[in-house]
């Protein structure tokens, strides 16, 4: 393809001296688990996000998986209890509730934002309701209020889902997890607006490690505690095991990564939201529709999703124009064979989601002239018959 999807060579290439620098010092060190690096980007992430703890662990799956057994282990919940989650999601969500003999609870997203639909919540709270999975899906800010006060009302735990949305922030007033006053408005990072928050470093996204890497954020030093010790086989102290835990570790190359990567997080959201303001201004096709603007503090474009209701046309035109692009995701999560006892449902709103989208290529090393060709390039498709 003359316009790639995501050029990750590109995107390291940009911070190459320091990234070589920092795996020297790693390799110097001898030491490569559980060492400085991780220690220091443990800090580093949770100052940014603005959470007192941060734990690194392998992956993102792993990090959610370990906040809701966290949450069984401290006997918050217990197995059968019920999260609701988006319909609208990567799998991994979904797969983080059921590790656990949790009960996912699907709720329909809005066409308009393309994040689970705050009005259609309330009703599916049950005596068995012990959480809301905000899943803050395409780098787009999900939290709302209302969301924050059905988790105060109904005493929920309101964990995110922060894989995709690295440096999103939200307007809050009174987020779930602190104590400032409902009238203290202000600006704070996904991943610090619930009571935890699970985060991915795959290297395709905002801040992504140079292979697999997650971490959980949160201000609640007890549940901090015990993800650590779960995800350390059950230990916080060599060969006692307090816990029945899992092998699950940030290790120091990755971590070394990602905090060089993190200093320029930013300053590449930027060039994202940029890229992203361009193909909201210029593309204009009667058969391709975007997703409601936000305001670029309430996206970070960790994807550009677009929809038609030729989208197969449409990505074909495309690649035969030397654009790749990528279907986010072809199949929603309750079609799939994994959950069987799901497939009857029908999620009208999900499946059409599902069926229109096509993501456009959109990245921090995306040039001025490829963003331009490839508006040119949706303006120009002409489906056939």
């Amino acid at each position: 393809m003359t316009i790639p999807f995501l050029d990750l060579q590109a995107v390291n290439r940009q911070y190459e001296d320091e990234l070589n620098a920092a795996a020297r010092q790693v390799i110097s060190s001898g030491w490569y688990l559980h060492g400085l690096a991780t220690a220091q980007f443990e800090h580093d992430y949770a100052r940014y996000i603005g959470t007192n703890f941060c734990i690194g662990v392998a992956n993102g799956l792993d990090a959610l998986t370990l906040i809701y057994r966290a949450y069984i282990e401290l006997g918050v919940m217990q197995p059968g209890d019920e999260v609701i989650v988006p319909a609208n999601t990567f799998i991994a969500s979904i797969l983080a509730i059921t590790e656990n003999g949790l009960k996912p609870v699907l709720v329909e997203p809005s066409l308009q934002t393309l994040e689970m639909d705050d009005q259609l919540i309330e009703q599916a709270i049950t005596p068995r309701t012990k959480s809301i999975l905000l899943v803050h899906l395409y780098g787009r800010c999900a939290y709302t209020e209302h969301i924050a006060s059905l988790c105060r009302r109904y005493n929920l735990k309101l964990v995110e889902d922060n894989a995709q949305a690295h440096g999103c922030n939200a307007a809050c007033c009174a987020v779930v997890n602190s104590q400032l006053s409902t009238l203290n408005s202000q600006l704070k990072k996904t991943g610090s607006l619930g009571h935890a928050a699970g985060h991915s470093f795959y290297p395709g996204k905002n801040l992504g490690a140079l292979g697999d890497g997650g971490a959980v954020t949160t201000n609640d030093p007890e549940l901090a505690e015990t993800v650590r010790q779960l995800a350390n086989y059950g230990s916080s102290q060599k060969y006692i095991f307090k816990r029945k835990g899992r092998n699950s570790r940030l290790d120091e190359l990755q971590a070394a990564f990602l905090s060089v990567k993190l200093g320029h997080l930013d300053d590449d959201n930027r060039r994202r939201q940029r890229i992203a303001s361009y193909y909201y201004d210029h593309i204009s096709h009667p058969l391709v529709s975007l997703p409601a603007r936000m305001a670029d503090t309430g996206n970070v474009y960790h994807l550009f999703p677009v929809f038609s209701p030729l989208r197969d046309q449409l990505q074909q035109h495309l690649a035969d124009c030397g654009i790749a692009t990528l279907i986010h995701y072809p199949i929603p999560p309750h079609q799939q064979e994994c959950y069987k006892e799901w497939n009857h449902l029908s999620l009208p709103v999900t499946e059409r989601i599902h069926q229109t989208e096509v993501s456009l290529p959109i990245s921090p090393v995306l040039s001025d002239e490829e963003a331009k060709s490839v508006v040119e390039a949706v303006n120009s498709f002409t489906p056939h018959p």
